[in-house]
């Protein structure tokens, strides 16, 4: 294990790699990142899966298995077969951890986003379909969202939120974990197994932000400059913090075994070059934290991060960050509903081509 990345681990971190294929597994790619970089989990996404399956090579062999399979259950079959794949690598971390981490997720359909029932339903079928303990379902914390999430997770399903920018939609997403764990307490579900982290996105908040502030073109602004992001993440762990202990349902729940939603770090690739490329690690580091990385950042916190605690003491300073936004006429609530509107239309856009380069592979191998 580096130095780095064990820190931030004994920190609280969990880290998870944000990138799986076909490559990755069989190359013994991730096998390595867990026995040296501290590795305890996976996520993946519509993006993620476009670019594993548009390689040409790695998953002819099951495609020609399945024949001319129509697309959508081809594609099914290839993702689920991968997150299945995974688990199992990570089934020793789960079991170790208690199910905490050991974690891999995959997505619903991300043209599902704003319907609920056909959301919940895939939900189900792609947690009987890769059938281990330790994944977890990918939905998104769109309006439409919300119920599908207590609706799976009281059918004793883990699930991942996704897609999640701002404060009044983060604090929606651990009431609809509240309910749905309440819900499978009383569906006579075991608690205890049953995980779930809230992706909240950090560094495209930035990007959003500081476009506006260039704008703006004063010194006020441009000292704001890099900082909203992790504002708001933080004032997101404050949140976190102030829901799970003030809840009047929780400690009940928690006496039944359930464990907290975890805060899961996304989009914590550094996209500014003038940024530090640990910046989304290294300032957001506190206990019952998950950051999920691109291999890129996670090499980058191995060679010469930092993982010192970093979130306590910070709410202050982030109110008053969030505070001088407005004063300077950023309408913050209108970056992150437009930020989560355009991560929607990202994801479709990357199924689109999912579709399309797995029906070419599909026509490949058939001849």
């Amino acid at each position: 294990m580096t130095e780095a990345t064990q820190r931030t681990s004994d920190n609280g971190v969990s880290i998870w790699l944000d990138d799986l294929s076909r490559s990755r597994i069989e190359s013994g790619s991730l096998q390595d990142l867990i026995a040296n970089k501290n590795v305890v989990g996976v996520t993946t996404n519509p993006s993620i899966f476009q670019k594993a399956l548009s390689q040409v090579g790695p998953y002819d062999e099951q495609l020609k298995e399945l024949g001319k399979v129509d697309v959508e259950t081809a594609i099914r079959e290839l993702t689920t077969t991968d997150v299945r794949n995974a688990t199992d690598i990570f089934r020793e971390i789960a079991e170790k951890t208690d199910f905490v981490d050991g974690r891999v997720s995959i997505e619903v359909d991300p043209r599902l986003a704003h319907e609920t029932e056909a959301t919940e339903k895939q939900a189900v079928e792609l947690w009987e379909k890769v059938n281990r303990p330790n994944a977890m379902i990918k939905i998104p914390a769109t309006l439409e969202g919300l119920p599908a999430i207590t609706a799976t997770l009281a059918k004793g399903i883990s699930v991942n939120v996704t897609l999640i920018f701002s404060l009044e939609r983060y604090e929606q997403v651990i009431d609809a974990y509240i309910e749905g764990i309440a819900q499978a307490a009383a569906n006579g579900h075991d608690l205890k197994h049953i995980g779930s982290v809230a992706s909240f996105f950090v560094s495209r908040v930035d990007t959003a932000v500081d476009k506006k502030l260039e704008e703006i073109g004063t010194d006020e602004a441009k000292a704001l400059e890099g900082k909203a992001a992790v504002a708001n993440a933080r004032l997101a762990y404050e949140l976190f913090e102030k829901k799970f202990a003030e809840d009047p349902r929780w400690a009940d729940l928690a006496a039944k075994g359930a464990k907290v939603q975890r805060p899961l770090w996304a989009s914590t690739g550094t996209k500014n070059p003038a940024y530090s490329d640990c910046k989304y690690v290294d300032e957001l580091v506190a206990k019952h934290i998950v950051n999920t990385m691109p291999e890129k950042t996670l090499n980058a916190l191995a060679d010469h991060g930092n993982g010192a605690p970093s979130i306590e003491g910070t709410y202050e300073e982030s109110h008053a960050i969030i505070n001088k936004l407005a004063e300077l006429g950023i309408d913050f609530k209108a970056v992150t509903d437009k930020l989560e509107a355009d991560g929607v239309a990202a994801f479709i856009k990357s199924w689109d081509s999912v579709i399309a380069d797995v029906q070419s592979g599909i026509d490949r191998v058939n001849g």
